[in-house]
């Protein structure tokens, strides 16, 4: 368990967290167990939830109903949609995602999880380890997410057994490992009955470990993101030409990684013009710094041409701009993404035209082998892509920056999302992708 202490933990720390599992494993009713049992349900809330849960039947409140939230969700105790929950303990402040469970509803689970430090994996202790259960792991290491908690939920329903606990976390541990999870800490649950979620179990004196909820309070959060590399998208050019404000040329965004510093020598992507910051305005007033995801107006010292899309970084520390782009990819939508597919890719606040060149590979969920060149990648597959796009893109590694590594492609003909992207190496190894040299449609 950690040794953080409580001091270290002040009530501003915050933790984004996700909750993923197959189908009927539990996670809304965990989820409502943390809200209920950590005192974080308004008494009107609660009350709508017992006359909700009377009306079906049920002699004891539904805590699923704290989550799910649509009318679908409701009338088939499934979870279809993200919700996102916020509540706070004395500890920590917390951000939820419960994501679901089903197959088709994968595409939500990459959403919930993309800005999380930490996912809560749910198994069945009667099922174990299932396909789903791989799935919303290897989407957790491809998503790079720092920590992971295997809740083996439903243990009233094996009689509280070690053996089985034991097993599925050897097992579930084995599987996260060779994906690259750095951490996973196993816990025995019954979200249901309340043990080992808020309080400790007395049905389980063989488990010695923390709670959900002592996890989640403890569990190391970094806010140093003074070595990230710093980055601003530009969303928005501010020149409101006035009698106050004649001059003024501010550009606008919210940094994606790192800090700036008036001063500092600057370089604007992809054009790779250089200035120096002049000023920071931060809600309406100057900063001498700002930090990640402060919403920010840069000044600088030279008049240059910067748009929506562009990218100011430190002279420093600028990356390379490129037309092609290898990644790691998660197909999101109905339709498939195939070999010579014309589609949009939309990078920070920027969105160009892209060919998909070649898929070098489909990732196998059950030995984590690699299908070379498939062809085409399906609703839910993970595989390898290589797109080239029609202006050259400055792209980090994924593996560097969550934020600037990342992108979507989109169907040009309806907006649709098709696939979520990570630049780079991740833990499936790319094929040796061909070199064509031919394209039908769009010519870069």
């Amino acid at each position: 368990m950690s040794t953080t202490t409580t001091e270290e933990l002040s009530a501003t720390t915050l933790l984004r967290f996700a909750t993923a599992g197959s189908v009927d494993d539990g996670k809304s009713t965990l989820v409502g167990r943390l809200l209920h049992d950590s005192k974080s349900v308004l008494a009107d809330q609660l009350e709508a939830v017992e006359h909700a849960s009377r009306s079906r039947g049920q002699d004891t409140p539904d805590l699923a109903l704290l989550t799910d939230g649509l009318r679908a969700e409701r009338e088939q105790g499934i979870t279809i949609d993200v919700a996102y929950r916020y509540f706070a303990t004395p500890r920590r402040r917390f951000i939820l995602a419960d994501t679901p469970g089903h197959v088709q509803y994968t595409r939500n689970m990459v959403t919930g999880a993309s800005t999380a430090e930490l996912t809560v994996i749910l198994v069945d202790a009667r099922n174990g380890v299932v396909e789903q259960t791989r799935r919303h792991a290897a989407i957790a290491a491809l998503l790079r997410v720092p920590h992971a908690v295997l809740a083996v939920n439903k243990m009233d329903l094996v009689d509280y057994r070690e053996s089985v606990f034991a097993a599925i976390a050897e097992e579930f541990t084995a599987y996260a490992t060779d994906l690259g999870v750095p951490e996973v800490t196993a816990i025995p649950i019954s979200a249901l009955a309340g043990d080992n979620v808020v309080e400790a179990s007395a049905n389980m004196d063989w488990y010695g470990g923390p709670t959900v909820l002592e996890h989640l309070e403890t569990v190391p959060v970094s806010h140093d993101l003074s070595h990230c590399h710093a980055r601003l998208p530009v969303q928005y050019v501010i020149r409101p030409q006035t009698a106050d404000h004649p001059d003024y040329r501010g550009y606008a965004g919210q940094i994606a990684a790192g800090s700036f510093r008036v001063g500092e020598s600057v370089t604007v992507l992809p054009s790779g013009r250089t200035s120096k910051i002049s000023g920071i305005d931060l809600l309406g007033r100057p900063v001498a710094v700002a930090w990640t995801a402060q919403s920010v107006t840069v000044l600088l010292e030279d008049d240059i041409d910067i748009s929506r899309g562009d990218l100011i970084v430190p002279a420093k520390d600028a990356p390379a701009t490129t037309q092609d782009i290898e990644a790691t990819v998660c197909h999101v939508a109905d339709q498939p993404l195939t070999v010579g597919h014309r589609v949009l890719l939309k990078h920070g606040t920027r969105t160009v035209k892209a060919i998909v060149k070649d898929i070098p590979s489909r990732l196998t969920l059950d030995d984590l082998s690699l299908h070379p060149h498939p062809g085409q990648l399906v609703a839910n597959d993970i595989g390898r892509v290589k797109v080239r796009t029609a202006e050259r893109l400055p792209v980090d590694s994924y593996a560097d920056s969550r934020r600037t590594g990342s992108f979507i492609l989109i169907d040009p003909a309806d907006g649709t999302t098709l696939t979520a992207g990570m630049v780079g190496e991740s833990f499936a190894s790319p094929e040796p992708v061909r070199d064509e040299s031919e394209d039908d449609g769009w010519d870069f």
